[in-house]
């Protein structure tokens, strides 16, 4: 979740509805400027003891914020507390439960990605080795309750603490023992925006299945491959799914920002704290009627806010965000970007790509949607099953990165990073399977053993 950062134009008012697309339209850019940004979230862990650290205890979060902060990134305060680390554009942030956030900075390549990861997980390595922790990338913490998830000190958090058990059942669990992956891409149009939102949000599903890493709960496998992905579902209906009208004529800029309009705020900000708006109307706030606020009208910074508070499976702001991957190993959280970079940078990979998905109906997303988290690759699809969509998905994404050719100091282009996504693809085995496959043989029940043998 976002760490807010802004400028001097963000504070100016915005003075009609019209500017809230103006603002989304701004992300369009030449192709030979797009970029790409990482995401990733992580487990912090002791290694003694296998649990969360807390914020204040010792080799807590706080400790690990400092210990990252020897390595240049400069802190951002909130109520007295480090809550985020920012060195140039990238930056380390904290979600609610302590999991460790790396903001990755706007790159070139995938290769960049890989080089800003593998520094990033050196850094913390080496802190982590003097603190007695460990990192796991994971979607869903395997093996503890929710009521023993540390709370971090960022006012945001306890607004949504308190509004989530009102509108879902699993909100909590999204915000104190989830890790995702996702990339952030760029569009040079509105045209381009629509064509890419349309097919990355068709085709997340597929994302999903591929990346696919939370099957335990409290030390048990829980029914689901995707647990991450499932606990979307029961979240906030208001502000998460496949929004079917992405895919209506006439979609574009004005359109999601109408949808935004209808998300209910969570906060406004205002003299460094976070004031409860959770509930409230964006709409009534460009009227001057919120009444958290009364009689005032919105800034640019509080629109940019707001948009960071909607979570469907694709998000739009200045550019597209991917949302619907599992957290996992390091090769693993590379491979998302290399997809994503390869079916919708390349024209030719996102024409292959529309073709695959333009005429699957606003009932076939939602049944993807539904039934991946628990059944992967095997979920049933048009006399199929989606592994031939995978298939097909990833084959487009190669082809893309081959069309870049992007290479790296050891020659190879930006398809290398796709060699794992190819075998999950072709076997049909996604990783939470092969996790399971150990849970019930050589780890005879044990869950602990995926801290040794999948963390950082």
């Amino acid at each position: 979740m976002s760490t807010r950062v802004s400028s001097t134009d963000d504070e100016r008012t915005l003075e009609s509805r019209a500017a809230l697309a103006e603002y989304l339209a701004t992300g369009s850019k030449p192709e030979e400027s797009w970029r790409l940004g990482t995401e990733h979230e992580k487990f912090a862990y002791t290694l003694d003891t296998l649990t969360p650290p807390s914020y204040d205890a010792p080799g807590g979060i706080r400790d690990i914020l400092a210990g990252l902060a020897a390595f240049g990134w400069e802190p951002i305060i909130e109520g007295g507390n480090v809550i985020a680390l920012k060195k140039g554009d990238a930056s380390v942030s904290l979600e609610p439960g302590g999991q460790l956030e790396l903001s990755g900075a706007p790159l070139e390549t995938v290769h960049g990605t890989a080089d800003e990861l593998d520094s990033h997980l050196r850094e913390c390595l080496a802190v982590g080795e003097t603190l007695g922790v460990g990192f796991l990338g994971h979607g869903f913490t395997p093996n503890r309750r929710r009521d023993e998830m540390p709370v971090m000190p960022k006012g945001r958090y306890g607004i949504m603490m308190n509004h989530m058990p009102k509108v879902g059942g699993l909100g909590l669990d999204m915000m104190f023992r989830t890790c995702t992956v996702q990339v952030n891409l760029d569009f040079s149009s509105e045209a381009d925006m629509v064509k890419k939102f349309r097919v990355s949000l068709a085709l997340q599903p597929v994302a999903t299945a591929l990346f696919a890493n939370s099957p335990f709960t409290e030390g048990k496998p829980n029914g689901f491959l995707s647990y991450r992905s499932h606990i979307w579902t029961d979240t906030d209906p208001n502000r998460t799914g496949m929004l079917p009208f992405v895919f209506e004529d006439g979609f574009g800029f004005e359109r999601y920002a109408e949808y935004m309009l209808d998300v209910p705020m969570y906060f406004v900000f205002r003299d460094g704290k976070y004031i409860d708006a959770a509930g409230q109307s964006f709409r009534d706030f460009m009227d001057g009627r919120l009444p958290a606020l009364p009689g005032e009208r919105p800034s640019l910074a509080d629109w940019k806010d707001h948009l960071s508070t909607a979570f469907p499976e694709v998000r739009l702001k200045t550019f597209l965000e991917m949302r619907g991957a599992d957290c996992g190993p390091a090769q693993r959280i590379v491979g998302l970007p290399a997809l994503w970079v390869g079916l919708l940078y390349d024209r030719s990979a996102l024409d292959a790509a529309w073709d695959l998905v333009k005429d699957w109906t606003n009932e076939e997303h939602e049944q993807l949607r539904r039934d991946v988290p628990r059944l992967g690759l095997k979920t049933p699809f048009r006399g199929g099953t989606l592994q031939e969509i995978a298939k097909q998905a990833v084959a487009i994404a190669d082809a893309g990165l081959k069309a870049r050719n992007r290479l790296n100091a050891a020659g190879q282009t930006e398809q290398v990073h796709l060699n794992e996504l190819h075998e999950i693809a072709k076997t049909g085995v996604t990783p939470a399977e092969r996790l399971l496959t150990a849970y019930h043989g050589p780890w005879h029940g044990d869950v602990t053993r995926i801290f040794r043998e999948e963390s950082y």
